[in-house]
């Protein structure tokens, strides 16, 4: 192979290595911005999504309130398969893998602390 291809293969590589390590490099407080983002976007309309504010719709139950009944994980399968139980008026989302992974590790920081078995 001539030398300057390699380079060329060899520069490509080193950019696509380049792309995954930034995209590991996320950190945890990135996905809880991100998750908040994605349900700011797509629910605060309605709904309270933070520690202390009020939901704008009077039967849609603040997160901080959902958070209570369902632990966060477990509102994964619901939230891939499309959530449309609530309030009357509430649309249907679908959510993809990265944006539900977000979003269940945002609601974990509303989740109220669990008592730790002795």
């Amino acid at each position: 192979m001539a030398p300057l291809r390699r380079l060329a293969l060899a520069g490509g590589f080193g950019a696509v290595a380049a792309f995954t390590a930034s995209a590991q490099a996320e950190t945890r407080q990135d996905v809880i911005e991100r998750g908040r983002a994605i349900l700011e976007a797509n629910c605060a309309r309605c709904h309270a999504i933070g520690k202390d504010d009020a939901s704008k719709h009077p039967e849609a139950l603040p997160f901080r309130e959902v958070v209570k009944r369902y632990p966060p994980d477990n509102l994964a399968e619901a939230l891939a398969e499309g959530i449309n139980s609530g309030h009357p008026d509430m649309l249907e989302f679908v959510f993809e893998p990265p944006e539900i992974e977000a979003i269940v590790t945002y609601l974990g920081t509303l989740a109220p602390a669990r008592a730790t078995a002795k």
